[in-house]
């Protein structure tokens, strides 16, 4: 008697999870466009006054003069002092942020399914903290402080490394110059979701290696918004905090797959997936 053929597993049957749960690949894509998209469109229109965006950048530089932690000029003279490094973390800065943010989220749920909605709401809740900040706290970035000082005594000769080295993309020109909010800076993001990839990969990544490149993702991105001019060191501070918050946000309506701290009994109980 011929062997009965292996079933045939269709992409639309969805992946179900240790608890039950069942996952849909096409369910999960539409639900995180249409949330980054909302997302977008509400974080360029949290736009707030440049005076006041100038000035929370002033409040931002007494504080981290007063926890002597203000060396950005430093940091972006020494950087820029080295072509290739610079012209590395421009492109760091401006594809990675995505790049590897998309991979992490496809890889959770294809790799780790238990694991993904757990993940999943994280980066939603992290994304929807970070609007709060702008709207609550505009702030100009130092690549921008300049071109809005009074006087020559107020400036700060911070310089915009994508406008002055090469780059994928730029603030004035292609579509971010239409979508993009200038002062949409506290918390960074960029930070933020680095943070978050190197906190839900490392479990997962079993080689020293892929490891070692998990811790150093987000402290290269740190380098890489001080460097460029687009952030301030507290603003990776307000990063942190954000993802420390969301991670707690999470743990409290996540009831689908493995939830950190929480019993597999409790996990059964469906509210949100």
């Amino acid at each position: 008697m011929p062997a009965t053929p292996p079933r045939r597993r269709w992409p639309w049957r969805g992946r179900q999870l240790s608890d039950g749960t069942r996952l849909y690949w096409w369910r999960e894509f539409l639900g995180v466009y249409l949330f980054y998209n909302v997302y977008s469109w509400s974080r360029g229109r949290a736009t707030g006054s440049a005076t006041r965006a100038w000035e929370n950048a002033q409040t931002i530089i007494d504080w981290e003069r007063a926890l002597g932690i203000y060396h950005e000029l430093s940091i972006q003279r020494l950087v820029m002092s080295i072509r290739p490094l610079i012209i590395g973390l421009n492109y760091f800065y401006g594809v990675f942020h995505f790049v590897v943010t998309i991979g992490v989220i496809v890889y959770l749920y294809r790799k780790c399914s238990d694991d993904y909605p757990f993940w999943r709401n994280v980066f939603a809740f992290l994304c929807a903290l970070a609007l709060v900040g702008y709207l609550l706290f505009p702030l100009m970035p130092p690549r921008l402080l300049d071109s809005y000082a009074l006087n020559w005594d107020l400036q700060f000769r911070f310089k915009d490394a994508l406008e002055l080295f090469p780059n994928a993309w730029s603030f004035t020109t292609g579509p971010v110059k239409h979508v993009g909010n200038p002062y949409a800076a506290m918390p960074s993001l960029h930070f933020g979701w680095s943070l978050y990839c190197a906190l839900a990969l490392y479990p997962h990544v079993r080689s020293r290696l892929m490891k070692r490149l998990t811790i150093a993702y987000p402290c290269l991105m740190l380098l890489a918004i001080v460097a460029t001019g687009n952030h301030f060191i507290l603003d990776a501070v307000g990063g942190a905090l954000a993802v420390g918050l969301a991670y707690g946000l999470a743990r409290a309506v996540t009831r689908a797959g493995n939830v950190p701290g929480r019993t597999q009994k409790a996990a059964l109980r469906p509210v949100v997936a």
